[in-house]
């Protein structure tokens, strides 16, 4: 169960049915001893679960510990208090967590397939194997016909789906994703928003994304959490019923509620927060 907050009142609410827990966190905290010796709190005391096959999006303004999340889920580094649970065990860098960057991170000098199969090389599978799940997952992302491009060759929406299928084709349970779509121009946003579903509809990995869009948040996510200096101030249902990648549900008045309610809610954070640039200005002169 998590607390559900609907514009007009507070309210608990189930995870969706006939899923269990997967992904957990119970009280984290992590800092980061800085150069100078100061030291920052990235995250202070989390406590979040996440169901599987769920997509949950993580927002919250910058340097509130959005990225710290994804990186402790994926054992990248470990909590200084706390537990993390997998499945009931310590994640670890692996197959069963992909993890796409904002930065497509390519290989330069390989092209699209041979980056998809470097990812593979660790996996007991022969050179014949992952040729195979390399082309398989091009395929799936629509880049079969540019499985020989080079990086350099390949437009920005393009190296985005060669890194998602390269995620994807370690076959993970859980998908991290970190500002992904980011810098993309806005039409290829959304394409590959709706790419992006398809595929979770069809494989239904637990995802967890990144985004500073509230509208990203609502077209993607079962689950939003609102992030702030470092902790969970809210965890918030997304009832919306799906497709939401369409201009009747953008105008949908339960669309345009819950986007003003968290467009409102990140706002008020970055204005009230002395780190920001923003802090204390008005902007409604």
């Amino acid at each position: 169960m998590s607390v559900v907050h609907f514009p007009g009142g507070d309210r608990v609410a189930p995870k969706p049915q006939a899923s269990k827990t997967l992904l957990t966190f119970a009280d984290v905290h992590k800092r980061f001893v800085q150069p100078d010796g100061s030291v920052n709190t990235a995250i202070d005391g989390v406590s979040l679960d996440i169901a599987e096959r769920e997509f949950v999006a993580l927002i919250g303004p910058s340097g509130c510990g959005k990225t710290t999340i994804l990186r402790l889920a994926n054992g990248l580094i470990v909590p200084d208090a706390g537990s993390i649970r997998i499945d009931g065990r310590p994640p670890e860098p692996g197959p069963d967590m992909g993890f796409v960057f904002q930065a497509f991170r390519l290989i330069p000098w390989a092209n699209a397939q041979a980056n998809i199969e470097f990812a593979l090389e660790s996996l007991d599978l022969s050179r014949a194997e992952r040729a195979e799940r390399a082309r398989h997952y091009l395929d799936l992302v629509g880049l079969s016909r540019s499985a020989k491009a080079y990086p350099a060759q390949l437009s920005g929406g393009m190296k985005q789906r060669v890194a998602l299928a390269r995620a994807l084709a370690g076959e993970p349970r859980v998908l991290l994703m970190d500002e992904p779509f980011a810098s993309l121009d806005a039409q290829t946003r959304e394409l590959m928003q709706g790419e992006l579903l398809s595929i979770w509809r069809r494989l239904t990995p637990t995802v967890v994304f990144v985004t500073h869009s509230v509208d990203e948040a609502l077209v993607l996510a079962d689950t939003i959490v609102v992030m702030g200096a470092g902790t969970v101030l809210e965890t918030i249902r997304v009832d919306l019923p799906r497709p939401r990648l369409t201009v009747e549900m953008r105008a949908d008045p339960r669309f345009l509620e819950q986007r003003s309610y968290l467009w409102n809610r990140i706002r008020d954070l970055v204005l009230t927060d002395p780190a920001s640039e923003f802090f204390g200005r008005n902007l409604n002169e």
